[in-house]
């Protein structure tokens, strides 16, 4: 017979003992260098039922012959992403049921779809196919992204392999364009040519994407993961706000080489990255940047979507033990101790105008109105390119474009055909300094208009406010996540439902103000009630700039002036 079980010892103390809590199983973050391999969520669960690089085998094989109505659900809001497809918004389904609707109630049968455009560079044949693609398959639609990529709208998934046959036909693909994996890696849009460059990247970048692209050892991440690497001085990726980024500097001993940089991110948590004070020279990047883009595999939060991101695992974790387990886990050696990145030489980080490159010949970038073009525009800016000499074009972070290895004496002819594109060289602080993300026109997720509204709004402060010459970034987000920066500008909108001097509900504006990357980045402030209608949109940024115009200090920026400004004077 067995014994009988002893009660604990804690059920024996007497009654008026101090109870325990009752314990509770913690089920960890889903960390796989944990043990934590069981799905914890949906998400995890479809990428382990199958990995989301297969999934364009379905597409070619079997859905693009049966039809939109005959592509399973966790492919069509989960993997179809691996391949940079996403489902588009119904046309006519106002902001105010974004978060009501379901999915399916939401989604389109058409689809948005990315080209990873890796360090901007194109040449112009590859521009002309993206071009006539968008012409043919996307009812014109080609936006430049504030990540060097271009996204279509109204793709069919009737199309899609044409589409692909086409883009890697001249060296283009979608692949990983979207989904939790590697996404595209930003560069210098002038690496390798621009005169006060320190190092050029290009090399360790075209290395990390064949060690990484297509692998399906990083397929299948926590969430996305963003890459930034640069050489230049003016700090043009945005580095501050990517998982990793690697960032010229000179070390005084060894030479050129990048500072590392982890952990940064916006959405509705924003946070900076941070630097792990490691000096990387360039044939070390690609090592480093697997060893890192390992660590979000390997110990990245799954459990909760809205934790996964690579910047939660950093503040948790903190640079110096971030680098500890990169060296001895991943490396297995220790990196070189290096400086901090000089503050940039330029306030404008997006190389607009006129600059002489290191070979003596000129690269000229131009501001279409935020990243809005068409596939016409884009087979003519290849044809004007390549009619001044040039067979080299960039987009940039800040979606604008940059036409490469133009000659002297072609440069002003070149400025005039862009001008007759309706593409400024010379654009006003306005033009060149706002930016919107899709917005409800296309996003699932948006809540307001961002595309028309902010060329709209370039139109009115050019014509209210002509002879304001001070760098300004204006940056429209359609909902709370972040995807046009709104944080990090100096005047930044969230768009959300507000109320009129009627009373109704319409669309507009939570105020964000004198946020920074570069010089003195930081996060923009928000002023306590701060909200604006999109029809008052332009009165208001009229009048706190006409404010920041009579207030402020010799040299100041608009970002410093926030920061002592009064409420009253921001309102």
């Amino acid at each position: 017979m067995a014994a009988t079980p002893q009660k604990p010892a804690a059920a024996q103390k007497p009654a008026t003992a101090t109870p325990r809590r009752k314990a509770s199983r913690h089920r960890g973050e889903g960390q796989w260098a944990a043990g934590h391999f069981t799905p914890l969520n949906g998400n995890e669960q479809f990428k382990k039922d199958d990995d989301g690089l297969n999934v364009r085998t379905r597409i070619e094989t079997i859905y693009s012959k049966r039809g939109f109505d005959s592509i399973d659900p966790n492919d069509l809001r989960g993997r179809m992403r691996w391949w940079g497809l996403y489902t588009q918004r119904k046309p006519g389904i106002d902001g105010g049921k974004t978060a009501v609707l379901e999915p399916e109630e939401l989604d389109d049968e058409y689809f948005m779809l990315r080209v990873r455009i890796d360090g901007g560079a194109l040449t112009t044949q590859q521009l002309r196919v993206v071009g006539e693609i968008s012409q043919e398959f996307a009812r014109g639609t080609a936006d430049i992204t504030d990540r060097q990529n271009v996204q279509y709208h109204w793709i069919r998934i009737e199309d899609v392999p044409e589409i692909w046959n086409r883009l890697e036909a001249v060296g283009l693909s979608t692949v990983t364009a979207c989904g939790d994996t590697p996404r595209v890696m930003i560069g210098s849009p002038v690496a390798g040519i621009a005169e006060d460059e320190i190092i050029d990247g290009t090399p360790a970048l075209e290395e990390m994407k064949r060690r990484v692209l297509g692998n399906k050892a990083y397929s299948n991440l926590p969430r996305k993961f963003k890459t930034a690497i640069s050489g230049s001085p003016v700090l043009d990726v945005v580095h501050e706000i990517n998982d990793v980024a690697f960032v010229g500097v000179r070390h005084p001993e060894h030479g050129p080489g990048f500072d590392l940089w982890v952990g940064g991110g916006l959405s509705t948590n924003p946070k900076l990255g941070v630097r792990l004070g490691a000096w990387v020279p360039l044939a070390d990047v690609p090592d480093v940047y697997e060893g890192v883009l390992s660590i979000f595999r390997d110990y990245g939060y799954r459990r909760l979507r809205n934790r996964a991101r690579l910047k939660f695992l950093v503040a948790d974790w903190g640079a110096e033990k971030f680098r500890q387990v990169l060296e001895d886990e991943y490396l297995k050696r220790r990196l070189t101790d290096g400086p901090a990145p000089a503050e940039p030489v330029s306030r404008w980080r997006d190389h607009i105008g006129v600059h002489r490159q290191k070979d003596g010949r000129f690269y000229v970038g131009f501001a279409p109105r935020v990243g809005r073009v068409d596939g016409t525009t884009l087979t003519k800016i290849a044809d004007v390119a390549e009619a001044h000499g040039s067979g080299r074009v960039r987009t940039t972070v800040e979606q604008k474009m940059i036409v490469l290895d133009v000659e002297e004496s072609q440069v002003e002819s070149l400025v005039e055909s862009l001008e007759a594109l309706d593409l400024s060289a010379r654009p006003s602080p306005f033009r060149r300094g706002t930016m919107a993300c899709t917005g409800i026109e296309f996003c699932k997720l948006a809540i307001v208009e961002t595309k028309a509204r902010g060329a709209s709004l370039i139109d009115e402060l050019e014509r209210r406010m002509p002879e304001f010459d001070e760098p300004i970034t204006i940056n429209l987000n359609g909902c709370p996540n972040a995807c046009a920066r709104i944080q990090v500008a100096d005047i930044g909108l969230k768009g959300q439902l507000v109320l009129n001097d009627e009373g109704e509900q319409v669309e507009g504006y939570q105020v964000h103000l004198g946020g920074a990357l570069g010089l003195e980045a930081g996060f923009g402030r928000k002023v306590r009630g701060l909200k604006v209608t999109a029809d008052e949109l332009p009165d208001y940024v009229e009048r706190v700039l006409k404010r920041f115009e009579a207030e402020r200090e010799d040299g100041e920026r608009f970002a410093s002036w926030v920061t002592r400004a009064s409420e009253e004077a921001l309102q």
